[in-house]
């Protein structure tokens, strides 16, 4: 692989994630605080996009894999969704603000998994189809995701030392800013045609054919319960390490940990275990860094112990997420790996993420006493749902 295709995938990487790290972390403030929506708007809002993932990322595939360059479904998506994050930052009411923010969703949701698509065609074409170099690659190139996310989050601080945090509204701004720029950056990317034809059987039906397979099968609906258990993570972690003594000014530094280990694990372990230990002991492994995290995070202290653990959730993105998106890329024909790729992210980031918010907030809202949360019982949910899937990939899933 020539250092052009690197550099071209590698910030294509990093500014897909940059877009996404510039809003999301703290969006909430500006929705909670200046705009005074309440928890429920507020999980709506954010909530656009889990449901834009279930339609949008097999409608983009199928174009993709049939009718239109994947650079150029990219380009227009950032494009339109930048104009669309300026608007969505004029926004102050819950209605106007939930209508643009699906709108812009639509479009993003579209992009995450053909950013993925995209890399591996063109890696398969760098390395003349050897799996094992297209999978080290990879792991080469998706360690500017967690970079991106880390970046964008110091960027904007940065900003508001300078400017003052104001009405919250920059981080919708910065987010159009890096999503325009990726589109522009999106017009250069490497020719990536669609390698069927508009006659072809849909890709979309052809990927869901893939579950024939009972190994895919198994992968899917492992994929499903741990992204539920995921937002256990998201949606719990800041407001634990609060209630365990970590100041509130520290937290985003201290939740950085994780991101900083996947940084160094996606280069260092993702190839070596793929290689060495195969798919199915490489996902298993990811699963059990999730166990780990939450056994500790249910036992609650000490706190050095609950800090540190976070640094598996580093270790299992890596091993089950990223790893995960190789294994459909490895499984898939080729004329339907942008739909196979889609087809995980509808799973995951769609379904599972948008019920798997909603049974969360069950769960804290259940083990909420006089206003603070009963942490080890809540954590031990996630525990068991873990614990559920190491057992049914060792029991069922060989790669």
């Amino acid at each position: 692989m020539g250092w052009e295709l690197y550099i071209a995938l590698s910030v294509m990487m990093f500014l897909e994630y940059a877009v996404w790290g510039a809003w999301s972390p703290v969006l909430a403030a500006r929705l909670l605080g200046p705009l005074k929506m309440t928890g429920k708007q507020t999980g709506w809002i954010y909530g656009t996009l889990w449901i834009a993932s279930i339609v949008s990322p097999l409608l983009a595939g199928q174009i993709a894999d049939r009718y239109v360059a994947t650079q150029w479904i990219l380009a227009l998506s950032h494009i339109l969704g930048g104009i669309l994050l300026f608007v969505a930052a004029r926004k102050t009411s819950f209605g106007s603000l939930f209508a643009v923010m699906f709108i812009y969703s639509l479009f993003f949701a579209a992009t995450i998994p053909l950013v993925n698509s995209l890399m591996f065609t063109q890696l398969g074409k760098a390395f003349a189809g050897d799996a094992a170099k297209v999978n080290a690659a990879s792991g080469n190139i998706f360690l500017w995701a967690p970079i991106a996310w880390v970046l964008a989050g110091l960027l904007l601080t940065g900003w508001r030392r300078i400017k003052g945090t104001g009405d919250g509204s920059d981080c919708l701004k910065l987010a159009g800013v890096l999503s325009l720029v990726m589109g522009i950056v999106c017009l250069f990317l490497p020719n990536t045609p669609p390698p069927g034809t508009g006659s072809d059987a849909m890709p979309f039906l052809k990927a869901f054919s893939l579950v024939k397979d009972p190994n895919f099968l198994v992968f899917l609906v492992v994929s499903f319960i741990l992204g539920s258990q995921l937002q256990f993570y998201y949606l719990g972690t800041a407001q634990f390490l609060g209630d365990i003594g970590v100041e509130s000014k520290n937290i985003p530094a201290v939740m950085s940990w994780a991101q900083f280990v996947q940084t160094i694990a996606t280069p260092l372990a993702l190839g070596f275990c793929i290689t060495t230990l195969g798919f199915s002991w490489t996902l298993t492994i990811g699963v059990i860094s999730w166990l780990l995290m939450y056994l500790a995070y249910s036992a609650t202290k000490p706190k050095w112990l609950v800090i540190g653990s976070m640094g598996f959730h580093g270790i299992a993105y890596v091993l089950f997420i990223i790893g995960g998106q190789i294994y459909v890329n490895a499984v898939a024909p080729a004329d339907i790996r942008s739909s196979a790729q889609a087809l995980l992210s509808v799973v995951v980031t769609g379904l599972s993420f948008l019920l798997g918010t909603q049974f969360t907030g069950i769960v804290m809202d259940k083990f909420r006493k006089d206003g603070k949360f009963q942490w080890r019982p809540i954590f031990l949910m996630p525990c068991t749902l873990t614990f559920v899937c190491v057992i049914v990939l060792l029991c069922f899933f060989k790669g």
